[in-house]
């Protein structure tokens, strides 16, 4: 994040802790880390995190609705500010959206694939009715990009998180390089979803 003249503003105690717990989660599994873990891996006091954190689940619940949230709110951004230019650029810059994320974050990509199940329900609901909203943001693209009825965009658009998702193990190019063949195969992909 960049202040006014280009400065990098400060990271937030609390964004520091959702990193390196992230790391940790995707590293060992949420069950894996205790928060004298996490306090140590900040070198701090475990229980110096209960200033930001009520548990560890807390924890987890902020970073998994916050993933869900920034998918949501830049996926949004990007398509509105890509509309006038077409459906198709649309669909390129939510491609390219996620594959920013993917690549940027894959500890978060990894803990949001294994761990939802240990979210307390309203986090879930709350990671769940986000992740809805983003697959719907998703689908009206492919719908409008390729023609594609709304059954065959949604398959697609899950098929290509699933490919996309997967960087955390198959990211073995050069972050531009990778970049580029993502978000060619899921251009490739979604293309041929056409019903």
């Amino acid at each position: 994040m960049s202040g006014p003249e280009g400065a990098s503003l400060p990271t937030s105690r609390r964004q520091q802790i959702i990193e390196v717990a992230a790391g940790l989660f995707a590293e060992r599994g949420f069950h894996g880390v205790s928060i004298y873990d996490l306090g140590a891996a900040m070198g701090t006091s475990g229980a110096a995190l209960y200033k930001h954190f009520a548990s560890k689940d807390a924890l987890l619940g902020a970073m998994l609705v916050d993933i869900s949230e920034r998918l949501l709110s830049e996926g949004q951004q990007r398509a509105d500010a890509a509309a006038e230019e077409g459906p198709d650029v649309v669909l390129a810059a939510l491609i390219a959206w996620h594959v920013e994320f993917a690549l940027t974050h894959p500890a978060l990509i990894t803990v949001q694939l294994r761990d939802l199940a240990s979210l307390s329900e309203e986090d879930r609901k709350t990671v769940r009715r986000l992740q809805r909203r983003y697959v719907e943001l998703w689908v009206d693209a492919v719908s409008a990009a390729v023609g594609a009825d709304e059954a065959h965009a949604r398959s697609a658009a899950h098929a290509v998180f699933g490919m996309i998702n997967s960087t955390p193990h198959s990211a073995l190019l050069g972050r531009d390089d990778m970049a580029g063949q993502l978000q060619r195969m899921a251009h490739a992909a979604l293309h041929a979803c056409r019903s």
